[in-house]
């Protein structure tokens, strides 16, 4: 077995992926990596009431938080080895709500541009009928370890 500090970033996301795609929060907030490629990423989950604002609908951190995974695992996966890497900025634009209604969406992340220390992503949510709930862009740094 390969160490996880020898593996590229991409090795490091299909293992993932492999393992069952949920990190640690998306045992909490019910979302999990779908995909992976090179430059890619998609997650997936399903809004319930556990992340529903005082207002009764879906919290907007929800969506803020699978766009952030979807762009965060779509820079990794162009990572080296000896990388790692930390959001420094995300912009998130909501287009409709979500509710326990909703089911199940989509994040899809893609690197735009992977500069020697910054990477610039962009993602949109989706339900799965295609339509946009909310989009971003993200400003990655990446870190030599």
């Amino acid at each position: 077995m390969t160490a996880v500090h020898d593996q590229t970033g991409l090795e490091r996301v299909r293992a993932l992926l492999a393992a069952g795609g949920r990190p640690p929060i998306g045992e909490r907030l019910e979302f999990a990596l779908v995909e992976v490629e090179l430059g890619r990423a998609v997650f997936e989950g399903i809004p319930g009431r556990f992340a529903y604002n005082p207002i009764g609908s879906v919290h907007g951190g929800y969506a803020a938080t699978l766009l952030d995974s979807a762009c965060g695992i779509a820079t990794a996966s162009r990572l080296e080895a000896d990388e790692s890497f930390t959001t420094l900025e995300l912009k998130v634009a909501y287009h409709r709500s979500m509710d326990e209604e909703t089911g199940p969406v989509r994040a899809e992340g893609t690197v735009l541009t992977m500069g020697r220390r910054v990477a610039y992503c962009e993602a949109k949510l989706t339900d799965m009928e295609g339509r946009l709930i909310a989009s971003a862009s993200s400003t990655l740094l990446r870190i030599r370890t």
